[in-house]
């Protein structure tokens, strides 16, 4: 077993090429008052899929950038894990195509590459990590990196209350020895419990009981977070320089930021300079029964979100890592790391020296299953978020009329026969190019 620092050494997002704006395109023609989407859910617009693009056009581009960019071949890669709520096959592994995407611009194969596909809602895109993190540390990767791939196209049947938090886009991230990007932690904390939240029983679209979703997505990361603790001590503010946590709306983190804010400035000098304003935090054993001692602290949770302490905690360490699941929405597994690579590059663009400085990450998953670590940024992270170019891919994207949203969703939809036009020409990337005999889908590179 290697000792060696494991982690993400390097990332790259592919974001869908079409733009559904939330305030001007979709709150009018469903009748609604913009800040319904912009201040309640916290989003501004959607990143949808041309229709050329898919789960795997996604996730193929994002690893061939990647791999591109750090110079690597095929031989150098010992695994490609794909995480998805969105596969359309029982049995054959998105990784597979994606392997064969890239066999097509690169010389070799990934023929001695082990390769997988891993479900478990939107928390499968840090279980794969963990599973590459593990073979590596456990030696068995004989000096070759994991590629690590989240893509999704996170669409709701018409008029569905989830319709608006809507996304499409994938992670690309490789995971390898003496990472250039964040190490990760050996601590893990989960929180798991049978739950039926959201789910896609044969079906493309999801089931979503939203706000039992919201209930189980909070207790589950509380549990985690309590179970990190037990193995890596107990958390403080100031130990962590962003959390990113996993983000289906911004309006949700800010639900769960606040509860993690409470749990961690308990017992500390934090909470003591609270109480001079709104008290000290009730205890339980101060209280007759627990639905007095759940009011109770729902009132003390609703005084901290207004107090200074708590408004410059979330400014610093929570409300930069939203900054780009505003602009593309949901995007299921993909979305806890969106939201890291967001948090840093915020970093990157104020001119702020963030090596060592550590990351507590939340990731959760519906079904459910939440879990925490911790990263550290490395030496190298500035560079690799410069190398991104995900501000010219969001600028580049085809701003959707709503019939044209109303075309592509039905585009998108297995259960409509549509004929529906590109909206974008590829350029330099990979493409959906029909079915086969035996009904695959089929892909070509676009020069």
């Amino acid at each position: 077993m290697t000792d060696t620092s494991v982690g993400i050494d390097a990332v790259e997002i592919h974001a869908g090429k079409l733009k559904l704006d939330l305030a001007e395109t979709f709150a009018p023609a469903m009748g609604d008052d913009p800040g319904k989407y912009t201040k309640g859910l916290g989003l501004y617009a959607s990143s949808l899929p041309d229709t050329y693009e898919d789960i795997v056009t996604m996730g193929a581009n994002a690893a061939h950038r990647l791999m591109e960019r750090k110079g690597l071949e095929p031989e150098d890669i010992g695994r490609i894990d794909v995480a998805t709520e969105s596969a359309f096959d029982h049995s054959k592994p998105v990784s597979t195509y994606i392997a064969g995407c890239l066999e097509q611009v690169f010389e070799g194969d990934f023929h001695h590459a082990n390769k997988g596909e891993r479900k478990f809602a939107c928390v499968s895109g840090t279980q794969s990590v963990d599973d590459a993190y593990n073979w590596i540390r456990a030696g068995r990767n004989r000096g070759r990196a994991a590629l690590v791939v989240a893509t999704d196209t996170a669409l709701y049947a018409r008029d569905d209350p989830g319709e608006a938090t809507q996304g499409a886009g994938a992670v690309a991230m490789l995971i390898d020895e003496d990472p250039d990007f964040v190490e990760l932690s050996t601590e893990q904390g989960y929180g798991s419990a049978d739950e039926t939240d959201f789910l896609k029983p044969q079906q493309q679209f999801p089931s979503v009981d939203g706000k039992r979703s919201v209930n189980v997505y909070l207790a589950r990361m509380r549990e985690a977070l309590v179970d990190y603790e037990s193995v890596g001590g107990d958390i403080h503010p100031d130990d962590f320089r962003l959390g990113p946590f996993h983000t289906p709306f911004p309006g949700m983190v800010r639900k769960a930021a606040v509860l993690a804010y409470r749990h961690i400035t308990r017992d500390t000098e934090i909470e003591e300079e609270l109480a001079e304003e709104i008290g000290r935090q009730p205890r339980p054993e101060a209280f007759d029964d627990e639905e007095a001692y759940t009011e109770a602290l729902g009132e003390y949770t609703d005084a901290l979100k207004d107090t200074d302490h708590y408004q410059g905690w979330y400014d610093r360490t929570i409300d930069p890592t939203l900054d780009l699941s505003r602009e593309v929405g949901n995007w299921y597994t993909g979305s806890v790391h969106v939201a890291r690579v967001s948090g840093i590059r915020s970093l990157v663009e104020d001119g702020e020296d963030a090596e060592g400085e550590k990351l507590l990450v939340g990731s959760y998953g519906s079904g459910a299953q939440a879990e925490i670590h911790v990263e550290t940024i490395q030496e190298n992270y500035e560079s690799e978020i410069e190398a991104l170019n995900v501000d010219e891919q969001l600028a580049a994207r085809y701003d959707l009329s709503f019939d044209e949203y109303e075309d592509v969703h039905d585009a998108h939809n297995f259960d409509e026969e549509t004929s529906v036009e590109e909206f974008t020409a590829p350029d330099g990337e990979f493409v959906f190019d029909g079915w086969g005999r035996m009904g695959e889908r089929k892909y070509r590179y676009v020069e």
